[in-house]
């Protein structure tokens, strides 16, 4: 039976599913999203975003116009597919160690609706070894489905440019897999890496790790540099001034969001927790907001004070909060301050937030916790901490 559906996104309603169902229906393909979260397929069968994504209002409005995308709770549309794409990936659990059976548990909830030829695609961070895991149960089921590991590499807020400027990676077992997976991806750039299962599956983490010790390298010299009461942003200028060997490093912030500590915490476990260089970066990452309360404490009577947090999104431009750093320091200044006032531009799921002009008003005290935009130029007359030199006045505690 001829498929009627090119892909079916398992998870296609988050920051990874959507903007790539979105690519998928603007180049012509056939995409249902399946989601458990009936209200996020709600809004987009209307046209609106779940989220926030630069770009991505006015492709969604086009393709459902044109009747190529459309969202779903029914997981029998997955029969209906030639491709497959499960976008769940390996999370950790409350002590830190993946939860290897994740994957494969969602793998599970849709494999009844599996049929013979299709392909099934791993899409997000996987812990080494899922992929084959995911082998292991398709065959035990009886079913010849092709299955490949193809990592997302996309940032949030640059999705929609990084799916068809970024090389797609492709890995498989099966030489009919790679080829399809090749195809299935080359409709969004002709620029594909081939490896093993296990070898993309470290790509992945090994990418995501990378930038969470250099987050942390660069966190780390901001501390040493404030503890002598010297501006760390002004020593990056100069050490990154048309010097390419540095021009890397990072300045100081909160590294946070749903992968970077995350995936860190997985190569860990996949070496035995023998991962000294990666669990310092945790240290130094997940102890910044203690530090900066620290250095608060030592200037201010915070015990008399409210203090303002300005941004509770992970990151800059964003809605999401998943994992953001921003609430651990809002949990330890509501112990260290008199009152504690928290904003976001653009989070809209948090009953606690206070419109910013009120938490300017009210605060003794400012700290921008995330670097959006509408704060570089904000009128203060308070003292404001700006690890980030979103300002440009320094980035000294």
């Amino acid at each position: 039976m001829q498929p009627s559906l090119d892909v079916v996104i398992v998870g296609g309603c988050g920051h990874v599913g959507l903007p790539l169902g979105l690519a998928f229906a603007d180049r012509g393909l056939r995409v249902e999203l399946l989601d458990v979260n009936a209200a996020a397929c709600d809004l987009v069968n209307r046209g609106e975003m779940p989220f926030n994504e630069p770009g991505a209002d006015e492709l969604l409005t086009r393709v459902l116009a044109d009747g190529r995308l459309h969202a779903t709770t029914d997981r029998g549309v997955v029969r209906s597919a030639e491709h497959v794409v499960v976008v769940i990936g390996t999370p950790i659990d409350e002590h830190l160690n993946p939860d290897v059976q994740a994957v494969n548990d969602a793998v599970e909830e849709v494999a009844t609706g599996l049929v013979d030829g299709q392909l099934l695609v791993l899409r997000s961070t996987v812990y080494p070894g899922v992929t084959a895991m995911v082998e292991r149960m398709l065959e035990r089921r009886g079913l010849d489905v092709d299955v490949a590991f193809c990592p997302e590499r996309i940032a949030e807020g640059h999705a929609l440019e990084e799916l068809t400027e970024l090389p797609q990676i492709v890995a498989s077992r099966s030489k009919r897999a790679v080829e399809r997976a090749s195809k299935l991806f080359r409709n969004l750039t002709h620029d594909v890496l081939l490896l093993e299962p296990e070898e993309a599956e470290l790509a992945k983490l090994f990418t995501n790790t990378w930038r969470y010790i250099k987050f942390a390298t660069a966190n780390q010299l901001y501390m040493m540099a404030n503890d002598f009461g010297l501006d760390y942003e002004r020593i990056r200028n100069a050490v990154t001034y048309n010097y390419p060997r540095a021009a890397d490093l990072p300045g100081a912030g909160f590294a946070a969001g749903p992968c970077l500590f995350k995936d860190t915490m997985q190569l860990a476990a996949f070496n035995n927790n023998n991962f000294p260089l990666g669990q310092a970066s945790v240290m130094i990452n997940e102890g910044l907001p203690l530090y900066l309360v620290a250095r608060l404490e030592q200037r201010f009577d915070l015990a008399t004070m409210t203090v303002g947090i300005l941004g509770m999104a992970f990151k800059a431009q964003s809605d999401d909060t998943r994992s953001s750093l921003s609430y651990k320091l809002k949990r330890i200044l509501r112990f260290k301050s008199a009152q504690v006032l928290c904003t976001d531009p653009y989070v809209h799921d948090d009953d606690g937030l206070v419109p910013l002009d009120e938490v300017v008003a009210r605060s003794d005290l400012l700290v921008i916790a995330t670097p959006h935009a509408e704060y570089a130029d904000l009128p203060v007359a308070v003292p404001i901490v700006d690890i980030w030199n979103l300002r440009g006045d320094g980035v000294k505690v």
